[in-house]
């Protein structure tokens, strides 16, 4: 089988290197073995957390803004998104401003962290005329049912005495009101792809709190507490939005977070972020002549099949009866798995024993070296 086109769409390897900064490295190992004139084609890739916003810079040609913002305990920050040069479409993760990573372990407090700063940044996107925004939901330090961005967008919510209530879920138990008529009403004109990697519902022991809640911080007194001012939350929502949406499949993500968009934004959708990375890299179009398609991530396990990118590239590939590749930080348990769902062969760029931090430091050396290993097999295959 000769080669004529490679296409290279990885994730990143967290704290090692950006989607892109693999996808090189991948090139560089072929390129050592396969002189001849092979087209390749590095598409970075996401899922929806972590590295969504450059692979879709890339995509669209976008260019990254800082915005001062509140961080999950109303602290100034700068956090960044980016936005298309023609301004129609803005990408956002609201990690940037509502992340877990944001706050340090001691200052996880999941009663008062808030989502206001999501708000703002989507208040900036509106301010310069966006009419798409593209929402990771991933790596949240929050448990408050998106109220703390919807306060930002002018969403007043209300105690028994009138009182506009302190930011975070902790005091969602304490809701008897939601006044809407100050909402933002440029969110009617804009749509929201919101980039939801899990399918958890709003409330019980498969909701927010209970399984995402523990992360954040959240102790075992602390869930029957959150998940009661979720409830709450909910029923004023039912009752003053004339909306349910707490069965929704990612109503639970990111704290609840998926639950307010869906009740308060009238042109939102929740898809997995492979999914819209898929869609906005065109990438069926540009995978379809393609003779290999080498795949990755930072671990691959037995979690893999649900919703990670190297499935999603692989099964998109597979439309067209491409063999696909993964080279992958670590191979963990179960990875095995992922030869059910359109992978052919998985690497690890691990082949000895040494500390994390080397790891990380040597990450593009490493897959480098493995590209070249893979492309020397598919050499002997060709030439037999």
């Amino acid at each position: 089988m000769p080669i004529n086109k490679i296409v290279i769409a990885t994730d990143s390897f967290k704290e090692s290197m950006s989607a892109k900064e693999a996808g090189l490295a991948i090139q560089r190992g072929f390129q050592k073995i396969f002189n001849e004139d092979i087209a390749y084609d590095i598409i970075p890739m996401a899922d929806g957390g972590e590295g969504t916003t450059d692979a879709l810079k890339e995509a669209l040609n976008a260019k990254t803004y800082k915005v001062k913002v509140h961080d999950p305990l109303y602290r100034d920050i700068e956090a960044s998104y980016a936005r298309s040069q023609d301004n129609s479409v803005a990408i956002i993760e609201m990690a940037a401003a509502s992340g877990l990573d944001l706050l340090k372990s001691h200052e996880r407090d999941p009663l008062r962290a808030s989502t206001f700063g999501v708000g703002e940044l989507i208040k900036d996107a509106l301010d310069h005329g966006v009419s798409k925004i593209i929402l990771g939901l991933g790596g949240s330090a929050t448990n408050d049912g998106g109220s703390g961005m919807l306060a930002a967008l002018d969403v007043k919510f209300l105690g028994e005495n009138e009182e506009t209530l302190p930011l975070g879920g902790g005091y969602l138990s304490h809701l008897a009101r939601i006044d809407i008529s100050q909402l933002d009403s440029r969110l009617e004109h804009v749509q929201f792809e919101v980039a939801c990697d899990v399918n958890n519902p709003l409330l019980g022991d498969n909701g927010a709190t209970t399984v995402y809640g523990p992360q954040k911080g959240v102790t075992d007194k602390m869930i029957p507490k959150l998940d009661s001012a979720l409830a709450t939350y909910h029923d004023m929502i039912e009752r003053d939005i004339n909306k349910n949406v707490k069965d929704v499949p990612g109503a639970g993500a990111a704290g609840g977070l998926g639950a307010g968009i869906l009740a308060f934004f009238p042109n939102a959708s929740l898809s997995k972020g492979i999914d819209i990375v898929l869609q906005e890299t065109q990438f069926l179009k540009r995978v379809k002549d393609a003779d290999l398609v080498i795949t990755g991530e930072g671990k691959m396990d037995a979690q893999t099949i649900y919703g990670k990118t190297p499935i999603g590239v692989a099964q998109a590939a597979k439309q067209y009866d491409i063999p696909v590749v993964a080279i992958c930080g670590s191979l963990g348990d179960g990875y095995e798995a992922v030869y059910e769902h359109g992978i052919d062969s998985a690497f690890s760029i691990i082949e000895q024993p040494m500390e994390i931090d080397e790891l990380l430091t040597k990450g593009k050396d490493n897959i480098q070296r493995i590209a070249e290993n893979v492309a020397r097999l598919f050499q002997q295959v060709i030439n037999k």
